[in-house]
């Protein structure tokens, strides 16, 4: 018999193809949210994936769980992101510009979160906490970059600007609005010149 208290023993790592699965469902799912929305259905997501629904819900078993996942999936893209761009941009600058894109993508799927989460508040909580830890670094780093290349003003702190991204990208829900293009005209302000 085996006692309570014992530690589980440690879960066997996931074979290649199931990480790799995972991965691209993760990607089906995450550009579904920014074009459809959280709610889209999961044979959409499935078919973009090139898996049946039975594979989606054996990795995520429910909504929220997919959910979560696609967020945590999306905050690491972003922070993984950051150094790349920085390493294989043009200037800073266009790495600042084109991580800000990234950001916005990803803050129109985290506005369909809150909704799926509303009743599990620490959680959410918790998820907020792990995207501030991860992002606001790699925003940093981008904007310390862009300040030492003299190309954008150095008044402004990575917080507040992932702040004003954020509030740029409320309405994206609307049609008729465009957030993207808000950003890039924010984004365009910092610019010395």
């Amino acid at each position: 018999m085996t006692d309570i208290n014992e530690p589980a023993p440690p879960a066997a790592p996931k074979r290649a193809d199931a990480r790799r699965n995972e991965q691209t469902l993760l990607d089906a799912a995450a550009a579904l949210f920014v074009t459809s929305g959280v709610e889209v259905p999961v044979r959409d997501i499935a078919a973009k994936a090139g898996v049946g629904t039975g594979t989606i819900y054996r990795h995520f078993p429910t909504r929220a769980d997919l959910i979560i996942a696609v967020y945590r999936h999306q905050v690491e893209v972003c922070a993984e992101a950051g150094p790349a761009l920085l390493s294989s941009s043009a200037s800073p600058y266009a790495a600042l510009r084109q991580w800000t894109g990234l950001f916005v993508d990803f803050l129109t799927t985290k506005h369909g979160l809150a909704a799926v989460l509303r009743t599990d508040n620490d959680e959410f909580k918790a998820l907020h906490a792990y995207f501030l830890g991860r992002l606001v670094p790699v925003c940093a780093a981008l904007l310390s970059a862009a300040v030492e290349a003299g190309e954008v003003h150095s008044e402004i702190e990575a917080q507040e600007l992932m702040r004003g991204v954020g509030s740029l990208c409320i309405g994206a829900a609307d049609p008729q609005y465009n957030a993207r293009r808000m950003v890039d005209l924010l984004i365009t302000g910092l610019r010395h010149g």
